[in-house]
């Protein structure tokens, strides 16, 4: 049953990433809930098989995303002092 939680926050970042491809904070927040869902599992299946290696893979995966989170804000800063502003069009990124 606690398997269920951690899918269905991996299916909401997705639908976040995928969904919604225009915002730039939109697809780290959205990013930030696919780790947290994988880091929600290692728990689980730790606690479920008695074995302490997915918690300690948790805590390096959970370093790993704040690192992750700190660069891709710094970058939304320099961004937005570049362009004036954050949102992100594809299409013309693509045909430029």
């Amino acid at each position: 049953m606690n398997l269920y939680l951690g899918s269905i926050i991996f299916i909401i970042g997705m639908c976040g990433v995928f969904l919604r491809p225009k915002y730039f904070i939109g697809i780290l927040f959205s990013f930030e809930l696919l780790i947290l869902s994988i880091i929600i599992n290692f728990i689980i299946s730790s606690i479920v098989l008695d074995d302490i290696l997915g918690q300690i893979y948790s805590i390096f995966i959970l370093a790993i995303a704040a690192s992750e989170s700190a660069i891709g804000l710094a970058l939304v800063i320099q961004y937005y002092r570049l362009r004036g502003g954050i949102s992100i069009d594809l299409i013309k990124l693509l045909k430029a």
